[in-house]
């Protein structure tokens, strides 16, 4: 548990966006390309990926290197080949169906009503294109067309195919329950093997089967057949319940029931959580599969020592701590985001050692402490006391044979010092800064500067931190 919690511990923030975002990237590409081709080859990509990933953890370094280069060509391919499902996807109408709409196979194309009217104007002789488009794009393949968008119903498809009609001899597009184009312009199959009875409208159901993933329905003016054309097939349909199983089994809805749009719904929110845990997984692989250790020398801050008392003395100043990361995040680390930091409040007067552990020291998310050294400080803390002291002036050079220091006074003659008991009790003299004979004669006043040593000794409050010299130099009698 304790390592599980370190280890969550050292997740950043921006880790948790990272992984958020390429999960829902990768979950984008299952929505929008599940059921197709596309599909199926970046599944056989992903398989080549982790096992180059296997084959570098081995050490097999020319297996690694072959399948690195499969992957990036696989990658080409993908695009070249598949231009027509990708460009449908980056074609899309709309922002929301590329980011965040769900296109759920359960759609609720009415097929009973299509079948019906169907065979309704075969039985009329009234011929018809009606076209039911897959997961690949249309849009290169068909022409012409004018948007319709109506919710598709018996009168709408019989008006849209009646012989007085414009649009009667295109094709009409069907997607969920609505007909989004009619009067489209299908391309011709140029087989040679078609009986000869095929008009216009069954090349066209032909060609567009051949050059797509479409099914495309066809009832013949002629002999008011009715006709399925998918792939490279075009068969007769002769009962209703054959033509509205095919349709189903296209659309996707072959069971439009309540247990089937769970299980759809369970499919979404099982590869939403796929998704989650791969982008987890190489997140993990990448960040952490490949820790940089970096060692660091970080003073110690010492903080809330008890009030009257000083630090007097500590065995070390700073320590050298060995981080671990991930490379990028290693290299980006500056020293105000590493502190070692002990806590005073509990120490006594004299000795006192502590061991520093992780909780003492502050690190950026993402970084694990490995190593402190020393691993143990010692800390003297004594009582803070103020003691008044004698200040003595610091003479240094010499004076002209001819001269002689006749008087000097010190103002003040003594200063208020705090610091440790156990210093101050051991000090009878303050000392100045050192003032040179050399350029001194006459009368004159000078100031100087106090020399506290140690540096832990402070001027008590209200006392000065210089004096004032008085000097009188006279010449030997």
């Amino acid at each position: 548990m304790e390592k599980i919690l370190l280890f969550l511990s050292t997740i950043r923030w921006q880790d948790v966006v990272d992984i958020s975002v390429n999960s829902y990237i990768l979950f984008r590409f299952y929505v929008l390309f599940r059921g197709t081709n596309v599909f199926q080859v970046l599944v056989g990509m992903t398989v080549l990926w982790f096992l180059q990933r296997i084959a570098v953890s081995l050490g097999l370094i020319v297996t690694s290197w072959v399948v690195q280069g499969i992957v990036a060509v696989g990658a080409i391919i993908i695009i070249v080949v598949f231009r027509n499902e990708i460009r449908r996807v980056l074609q899309a109408k709309n922002l929301k169906s590329i980011l965040w709409g769900l296109s759920y196979k359960t759609a609720t194309t009415p097929t009973e009503i299509i079948t019906e009217t169907v065979f309704q104007m075969a039985a009329h002789r009234c011929g018809a294109l009606i076209v039911f488009p897959g997961k690949e794009d249309l849009s290169g393949l068909v022409q012409g067309g004018t948007p319709w968008k109506g919710v598709i119903t018996r009168e709408m498809i019989a008006s849209i195919f009646w012989p007085d009609n414009p649009v009667h001899d295109g094709a009409a597009i069907v997607q969920g329950d609505q007909i989004t184009f009619v009067g489209t312009i299908l391309p011709l199959s140029e087989r040679d093997d078609l009986p000869s009875h095929y008009g216009t409208r069954h090349r066209a159901a032909l060609g567009l089967a051949e050059a797509s993933d479409a099914m495309v329905i066809v009832v013949s003016e002629e002999r008011g057949d009715v006709l399925i054309a998918k792939g490279n097939r075009l068969r007769e349909i002769k009962q209703k319940q054959t033509l509205e199983n095919n349709i189903r089994e296209h659309v996707g809805i072959g069971a439009i029931d309540k247990r089937a749009a769970r299980k759809e719904r369970l499919e979404i929110a099982s590869a939403a959580m796929l998704s989650i845990l791969f982008i987890t997984g190489i997140w993990f692989s990448v960040s952490r599969g490949q820790d940089t250790l970096v060692s660091l020398d970080i003073p110690i801050d010492y903080v809330n020592r008890a009030a009257g008392t000083e630090i007097v003395d500590t065995s070390v100043k700073s320590v050298s701590l060995v981080l671990s990361g991930s490379g990028a995040l290693v290299k980006s680390i500056t020293p105000d985001q590493v502190g070692v930091r002990l806590d005073l409040s509990k120490t006594t007067v004299g000795r006192n050692t502590f061991t520093i552990t992780s909780d003492n020291v502050s690190l950026p998310p993402g970084i694990v402490l490995r190593e402190v050294t020393p691993s143990e400080v010692d800390v003297s803390i004594d009582e803070t006391i103020k003691k008044k002291i004698p200040v003595q002036i610091d003479w240094v050079g010499k004076l002209a044979d001819n001269l002689i220091l006749v008087d000097s006074v010190v103002d003040p003659a003594q200063v208020e010092v705090s610091g440790s008991k156990r210093i101050l009790e051991d000090i009878v003299t303050i000392y100045t800064e050192k003032v040179l004979l050399d350029e001194l004669s006459g009368e004159g006043e000078i100031t100087a500067n106090l020399v506290l040593s140690p540096a832990s000794l402070k001027v008590a409050s209200g006392s000065k931190d210089k004096v004032t010299i008085q000097y009188l130099i006279r010449e030997r009698e």
